[in-house]
């Protein structure tokens, strides 16, 4: 009897385990592609240019985008700096920066993570997000967009996390956007990032999940979001939101410092 029970046992403790879970390891995050902005001037042309302009970008924003203007970006002491100031420019009385990747980097799927420090101030409207690299062919909502961190000066212990597509987007009030508290976000340094793969995208703020979004596997429509995307950071000033309690005229010179953007895959 002792011999059968010997014989037995190490049959039964293998077939309560699986086999095919030993074998399936936790894919780990690659780095791909980065800017830690260890130097100092104007941002790395080769990884950044401008949007442009003061039209009021569909949100009809006070401030004009200048291009390469030290007065507006520069990098050092290990950080980006995006400056919004209160300057006349083309009958702007604001002048800010809007750096993108756009021609320079695109990004399908991974984890996208940037640590950063916003500005405060009421009428602030910093953001670091993403827009659909045929966002010239498609246009917007169609192109799709991923606003992995907004913030609006007069909610100072609040971030956003939010997507908009053609079916989802804030025109039609239908936009799938959560928003998270955050602690002192104009002392200290935070991680804003996204999760995105084929099946979901999740928001986080210092690593812990704030808004989840689905592929529901419907259409183009909902998940524009099987193409490259680049990404976008910027301050506003006013606009449909960030102005939506006013602005204060004494919050200028206005600082977002970025010390880091990080990608990485785990395909």
């Amino acid at each position: 009897m002792r011999l059968i029970l010997f014989l037995l046992m190490p049959a039964m403790l293998f077939a309560g385990s699986d086999p095919s879970k030993k074998n399936k390891k936790k894919k780990k995050w690659k780095l791909t592609w980065s800017e830690e902005f260890n130097y100092n001037g104007m941002p790395d042309s080769g990884k950044w240019t401008y949007d442009t302009g003061g039209h009021g970008w569909g949100n009809n924003e006070l401030q004009y985008y200048t291009e390469a203007s030290p007065k507006n970006v520069q990098v050092s002491n290990g950080t980006l700096k995006i400056n919004a100031i209160k300057e006349e420019k083309d009958g702007k009385q604001y002048t800010s920066a809007r750096l993108i990747t756009r021609g320079k980097a695109g990004f399908t799927y991974g984890k996208i993570e940037i640590r950063a420090k916003l500005p405060p101030g009421r009428g602030l409207w910093p953001a670091i997000w993403m827009l659909g690299n045929n966002i010239n062919t498609v246009d917007w909502p169609e192109c799709g967009e991923i606003d992995i961190m907004e913030h609006v000066g007069f909610e100072k212990d609040s971030i956003f996390g939010t997507v908009h597509t053609k079916s989802y987007n804030h025109v039609i009030g239908t936009q799938k956007t959560k928003k998270a508290f955050i602690k002192d976000p104009y002392g200290s340094f935070h991680v804003y990032s996204i999760e995105w793969t084929p099946e979901k995208m999740d928001f986080l703020l210092d690593g812990k999940v704030f808004n989840h979004f689905a592929n529901e596997h419907k259409t183009i429509s909902e998940w524009p979001f099987d193409f490259p995307f680049y990404l976008v950071l910027n301050i506003a000033v006013g606009g449909n939101l960030g102005g939506m309690k006013g602005l204060d005229e004494n919050v200028f010179p206005a600082t977002m410092e970025v010390d880091y953007v990080r990608v990485y895959s785990n395909q």
